[in-house]
């Protein structure tokens, strides 16, 4: 993570769950990074469900912190974005690799503070991201499962 975006007002567990997701670990004689999120898509299907939930509590901790409902939006669709384009066989695991949601969510986050956006405690917009996270962990859940039976059925038309 660069270090010119730190700032002492993003929690702590955010900081750190973000770079296990996303940048935690490099090639030796590179400065490429990636994390578990990469990783967590190789299984298939429910890997992508787990980066999402994840992507989805970090968001939540951090609308627990005070930011606005548009960034938490936004968040939310980044994350979303994450997980249906890395749930796609081959293709979304080259994808997770270079995204990156959760860094690019606390990008938002430093750039919300830097603005002075920081509207104190959000305990009113978490009901709103609890139920927008699992509307859209559902919607997931099924385009997981389509793109199985397409998959499926593609592979059985040539067996």
């Amino acid at each position: 993570m660069n270090e010119n975006y730190k700032n002492k007002n993003v929690p702590r567990e955010v900081e750190g769950l973000s770079r296990l997701m996303d940048s935690k670990f490099s090639l030796p004689g590179t400065k490429f990074r990636f994390g578990v999120d990469p990783l967590l898509s190789l299984i298939p299907g429910i890997g992508d469900v787990i980066s999402f939930l994840i992507s989805g509590s970090l968001i939540g901790i951090i609308a627990k912190h005070g930011a606005s409902r548009k960034l938490i939006v936004l968040m939310t669709l980044n994350a979303f974005v994450d997980a249906v384009l890395g749930s796609i066989p081959i293709l979304g695991g080259i994808f997770d690799f270079f995204y990156k949601a959760n860094e690019r969510n606390v990008k938002m986050l430093r750039k919300h503070y830097q603005q002075g956006k920081y509207q104190g405690s959000g305990k009113g917009v978490i009901i709103t991201v609890l139920i927008t996270i699992l509307v859209l962990l559902a919607l997931l859940i099924w385009a997981v499962w389509e793109i199985g039976e397409w998959l499926f059925g593609y592979i059985q038309q040539y067996l």
